[in-house]
């Protein structure tokens, strides 16, 4: 949910390749308080919000790494048709409450992924300050997380920014034109937008994906390498 251009690395704009057709790292800083929802602060508009090449690769990118890294996992399963994908909340304390409501949202939403927090996460959370906003980030090498900022989580619904980002991991990409009950619009409507649920075509989409995903690393043997 980004309030400027994404932050990517070289290696996630050289390195994204796209895992099914149809289908930046920021420092940790623990200073600010911690966010509180709907609260009105001076700094982010919604007319800044812009889309851009890196940032679709760089999401795609950690989507593809995030799926690899959960079906690895689960490669000796046969027969898998939920792929369970864990994450860590450690450099995130803050926002506990609202990624915990992200992933009962997401969890409710969908059937062929599952979100649970773990010690051995696919993916963490992190949360800090940034100019840019809140952002799914990877570094190119299979590792990704996302970054939720204080600023930004006290003008924007919160738990709304937090899933948000974590469609970006289900492999959604961003559509700032679109309306509030579009849950990957982000900050486009605005602040007084406080959905935090995807829309049917949305959870349609990820369904989609992440069924097709797991046919396509097994046709390519990519499941098999890790037995």
């Amino acid at each position: 949910m980004r309030t400027s251009r994404s932050r990517t690395t070289a290696a996630a704009v050289l390195g994204a390749a796209a895992l099914v057709a149809s289908l930046a790292v920021a420092p940790t800083a623990l200073a600010a308080p911690a966010p509180a929802q709907d609260t009105a602060v001076s700094g982010f508009t919604p007319s800044t919000y812009a889309g851009s090449s890196a940032e679709k690769a760089a999401n795609q990118q950690f989507f593809e790494a995030v799926m690899k890294s959960a079906l690895k996992k689960q490669a000796a399963q046969p027969g898998i048709q939920v792929v369970t994908v864990t994450y860590s909340t450690s450099r995130a304390p803050s926002f506990r409450s609202q990624i915990a409501q992200s992933t009962q949202i997401w969890n409710s939403s969908v059937s062929n992924v599952k979100l649970q927090e773990g010690t051995r996460g696919d993916f963490e959370y992190r949360e800090g300050n940034d100019s840019r906003g809140s952002y799914a980030s990877t570094d190119g090498r299979g590792h990704g997380y996302i970054f939720l900022d204080y600023r930004q989580n006290q003008q924007y619904n919160s738990t709304r920014v937090t899933a948000h980002e974590t469609g970006h991991v289900l492999g959604l990409p961003d559509h700032y034109s679109g309306p509030c009950s579009e849950l990957m619009s982000g900050g486009g409507p605005g602040p007084s937008c406080t959905n935090a649920y995807p829309n049917a075509q949305e959870r349609q989409r990820v369904n989609s994906i992440w069924a097709r995903g797991i046919a396509t690393l097994k046709d390519r043997g990519e499941l098999t390498k890790v037995r």
